[in-house]
């Protein structure tokens, strides 16, 4: 498949790595179609990676996962052009994450909102799924690398049929379905948003992003 990354950070660049190492083929996606990091990233692919600018590789991607920071989230889907996402799943990872007064940094949309959300409604013909914004990107594609990947991932998201297909993927980077839990539809990112301040405290405490949530019950 045909995958677009958005965002040359090491998220994009994780994810992206991933996406080649199962078999999709990827474009990064970035402000200008020459980014240095974008560069570097596709030189390590022989080919197998591509790059161009935000709309480049959202008319290339079949499915497009915003990698992007996110307070800066919705310019970049608005320079990757809303006729390149129409009827496309958008894996959106991103957190608000405001650093304007530094560290640590508050939410930009929080409580009766969140960026999954206003993505959607931007983008209305796009189908948004909320999805890994609640770990480090190491455990996104590599979840075995603590308790034998016995954790929870979550998904949100109004399309039943795309939460299904970003299930496909998550399975695909080593999650095991059962843990994979659906929460509902895109308001529930909210809560999935507002846990990174609770996130930021337990690596601040432990000096580690290596560590997840696990559902008991």
């Amino acid at each position: 498949m045909n995958i677009a990354v958005l965002g040359t950070g090491n998220v994009g660049a994780t994810i992206g790595s991933k996406l080649i190492e199962v078999g999709h083929s990827v474009m990064m996606g970035s402000r200008t179609a020459d980014n240095e990091k974008a560069k570097a990233f596709a030189a390590k692919f022989n080919g197998e990676a591509s790059i161009g600018t935000f709309s480049d590789a959202a008319s290339f991607g079949e499915i497009i996962f915003n990698c992007t920071s996110g307070v800066g989230s919705l310019e970049a889907l608005k320079l990757a052009d809303e006729k390149n996402l129409i009827g496309k799943i958008i894996i959106d990872l991103a957190n608000p994450l405001d650093f304007s007064k530094g560290m640590p940094p508050s939410l930009s949309i929080c409580n009766t909102n969140s960026l999954g959300e206003e993505i959607q409604m931007a983008f209305p013909k796009a189908k948004v799924v909320k999805a890994l914004n609640t770990m480090w990107c190491g455990i996104m594609v590599n979840p075995g690398m603590i308790n034998g990947g016995n954790h929870t991932t979550f998904v949100s998201g109004n399309d039943v049929e795309a939460k299904e297909e970003v299930k496909k993927i998550l399975t695909s980077f080593g999650w095991d379905e059962k843990n994979i839990l659906d929460l509902g539809d895109i308001t529930k990112a909210r809560g999935t948003e507002m846990y990174l301040p609770l996130w930021l405290s337990i690596y601040g405490a432990t000096n580690t992003g290596a560590f997840n949530i696990k559902i008991v019950s």
